[in-house]
């Protein structure tokens, strides 16, 4: 059975949200990521990056990078059909994974924090702006609706809505974003992001020196 290591309300709901939304039978573990332990023991006995998510496949076999995570689960859902894989789709969808893996989620993250993944000075949450306001703005332009990649939801919404989660964390504006706010509520409304919002529970905080 798949074991996914998170930590509540970091980019780990991306793959939690797929693997309900999928149905495939899966065991959570809870990292605390202050600590660098889960229920095991040492996390960095099973990611030395010491970060979520991770997803462990097999005895002894570990994934980590919530794109390469989000792209396995796609692939397992799929029940191992490749027959997509000379698709336009296809490709488009990898690249809007590694858009926001490279683009959005790393530059979500200051090095200009408190103890936090996420920025928790208003120095450090301006600088994230300044970085994340152009690339907000190139999704938004390219929105096909009512999902990243037209009628079908696909693998990218999940790991789009932790971003859009992430701005309601850091009360950064949808002014001028009105397709993704769309999006962020319209993810709101899926049974599995429900789900998941329930079981993960209340967020690291960004303001405690949590991880975010």
């Amino acid at each position: 059975m798949l074991k996914l290591f998170y930590a509540s309300g970091t980019s780990a709901m991306a793959p939690h949200i797929l693997l309900t939304d999928a149905g495939l039978n899966f065991e959570l573990e809870k990292v605390n990521l202050d600590q660098k332990t889960w229920r095991g023991g040492d996390y960095d006995q099973i990611n030395a990056k010491s970060y979520v998510p991770t997803l462990q496949i097999a005895p002894e076999q570990y994934l980590t990078e919530c794109a390469v995570i989000l792209e396995y689960i796609d692939f397992q859902a799929r029940q191992n059909d490749s027959s997509n894989y000379a698709t336009d789709e296809y490709w488009q969808e990898r690249v809007w994974l590694n858009y926001i893996a490279t683009e959005l989620h790393k530059n979500f993250i200051s090095p200009f924090r408190k103890g936090n993944w996420l920025p928790n000075t208003d120095d450090s949450k301006r600088l994230v702006w300044q970085r994340v306001a152009p690339r907000l703005a190139y999704v938004e332009a390219r929105f096909q609706g009512p999902w990243l990649m037209g009628q079908h939801f696909s693998m990218t919404d999940p790991y789009l809505f932790v971003m859009t989660n992430w701005m309601h964390r850091l009360d950064f504006s949808f002014d001028h974003l009105p397709k993704l706010k769309a999006f962020d509520e319209r993810m709101r409304q899926r049974p599995s992001v429900q789900e998941v919002l329930r079981v993960e529970g209340k967020p690291h905080s960004v303001t405690d020196g949590q991880c975010g």
